[in-house]
């Protein structure tokens, strides 16, 4: 493993350190939010349980030597703090391929269509005209969401816990909701679909409820096209140039056993032995890795009732890598969705110049299913799919790489979590409220675009923001987490 850009960043203390603020979690909400203080002259500490940077930003390379993302990817197109962020950093993207037609891979059938502009126009962005299936089930299927869209466009997104009927929305499943309306096999897929890999990522319809799904529909909509952008070279580079600026104030294999709080300040201690005074802190992590945490006193009853109920996503990333993206001869695009046995969902994620790249998902009950195989059937079952949607070339890529991120033991899951039914409306009050001078951050945490690396920007400033006030001073200069820009910065390094 090659060295980290930043010097002694795993230099265990000679005595325990005293800074103004510790962050916890080196994900890149933490970093932003570490970043930004010590900008505003206050002394940091960031503390990392593995032995790298990023969090869900996780950058590997092929046999080959191309750069690619093992986490997340994309940046969308309303991204704008993750594009200013992107551009500070000298990072260049592109556009991710969508020209030509995808596949919409159905009970067996492969069906080629072209992209609808208007989402809710569309099956799952495909022109439905252009799908060969029953008229009678795709109306329903555009009735449908049209029905949601309604309910989606009640929730307020500072506070779904106060839309009108919250608590019956939150204690109804999506699968239940979906009964309810009579929904049939193909009017149902994109509910699942969205459950699944839509932003929210990773459970099925069963597991959470239908306030929830309107809720992360109304802060995190597919129709603002979430994914537009890639990054050469990979989105993961924007951790190592964060934490470049942090050199000398980052600890690594230092995960946070203890917050004890006490008068005008508190004690981190971490499970290395280090301890870490400061005047607050701010816990960057996803939500039930908060609860690895011994807090002193103990987190309100509220809080720890609604961590407790919003468990991580199932989730397994598949890189495929090809000579060349042999689909685009055929006029394709790489966008493969469809009800087949392991593979979700697929995306053209070629590098401009280079190899042919199809990034895939398996998501769900579909991902715990799949971990249970062995090894060599695992990879048969990702490659039946990858044949299924894109002919018999897809069946010998280069290589095939895949990361489950269920064995991350500091993440737990992917893309992110979700609340079981009920814990909106009975605990969801307390979803962004400090904990005396413990404050938090992570992509669950934001109002516009949790799940995402959007969200994690957003939280991390939001953080820093609020911690300030605990050290007797005035709030950061950057603009409010609501806002829909970065704050003005420097360059990176």
């Amino acid at each position: 493993m090659a060295s980290p850009p930043w010097p002694d960043a795993c230099a265990a203390p000679e005595r325990p350190t005293a800074v103004d603020v510790v962050v916890v979690g080196a994900g890149l909400s933490g970093l932003v939010c570490a970043r930004q203080l010590q900008r505003q002259g206050v002394a940091v500490q960031l503390l990392e349980a593995r032995p790298r940077v990023g969090g869900r930003l996780l950058g590997a390379a092929t046999a080959a030597g191309l750069a690619v993302d093992l986490g997340g990817q994309w940046a969308g197109a309303s991204h704008h703090r993750l594009l200013a962020l992107l551009e500070e950093c000298g990072l260049r993207r592109f556009a991710s391929p969508y020209a030509g037609e995808g596949i919409f891979h159905w009970n067996g059938r492969a069906h080629r269509a072209g992209l609808e502009a208007d989402f809710a126009a569309s099956l799952l962005f495909f022109r439905t005209a252009a799908l060969a299936l029953p008229a009678a089930a795709l109306e329903q299927t555009l009735d449908l969401q049209r029905r949601f869209a309604a309910l989606v466009a009640r929730v307020p997104p500072r506070a779904p816990w106060a839309a009108p009927g919250a608590e019956e929305l939150d204690r109804l499943s999506i699968a239940a909701w979906l009964e309810r309306q009579g929904a049939a096999e193909l009017a149902a897929y994109p509910f699942a679909w969205l459950c699944r890999v839509g932003g929210s990522g990773g459970f099925e319809p069963h597991e959470s409820s239908i306030l929830h799904l309107a809720w992360s529909q109304r802060v995190a909509p597919q129709h603002e096209a979430p994914e537009t952008w890639l990054v050469e070279g990979g989105i993961a580079q924007l951790a190592g140039r964060l934490a470049a600026e942090l050199a000398g104030h980052l600890r690594l294999d230092c995960p946070v056993s203890a917050i004890e709080q006490h008068g005008e300040g508190l004690l981190v201690h971490g499970a290395d032995g280090s301890h870490h005074e400061a005047a607050a802190a701010v816990v960057a992590l996803p939500p039930p890795r908060r609860l690895a945490i011994t807090y002193t006193p103990p987190l309100p009853a509220e809080q720890s009732g609604l961590l407790q109920r919003s468990p991580m996503g199932s989730m397994v990333k598949v890189l495929a890598l090809y000579p060349t993206p042999f689909w685009r001869e055929q006029g394709l695009n790489g966008l493969g969705i469809g009800n087949l046995a392991t593979l979700e969902l697929t995306a053209d994620s070629s590098p401009p110049q280079g190899p042919g790249v199809l990034a895939g998902f398996i998501a769900g009950e579909r991902a715990v299913r799949w971990q249970r195989l062995p090894e060599r059937q695992r990879r048969q079952a990702v490659l039946a799919d990858l044949v299924s949607l894109w002919g018999e070339p897809a069946a010998a890529p280069l290589e095939l790489l895949t990361h489950n991120w269920n064995s991350e033991p500091f993440t737990g899951g992917a893309f992110t979590s979700f609340p079981i039914p009920g814990a909106w409306t009975g605990y969801g009050e307390a979803w962004q409220q400090p904990h005396g001078r413990v404050v938090w951050a992570g992509t669950e945490v934001a109002s516009r675009w949790p799940g995402y690396f959007e969200g994690a920007i957003e939280a991390g400033l939001a953080a820093a923001e609020r911690v300030l006030p605990l050290l007797g001073r005035a709030e950061v200069s950057a603009a409010p987490a609501a806002a829909p820009g970065p704050p003005e910065t420097p360059s990176c390094p």
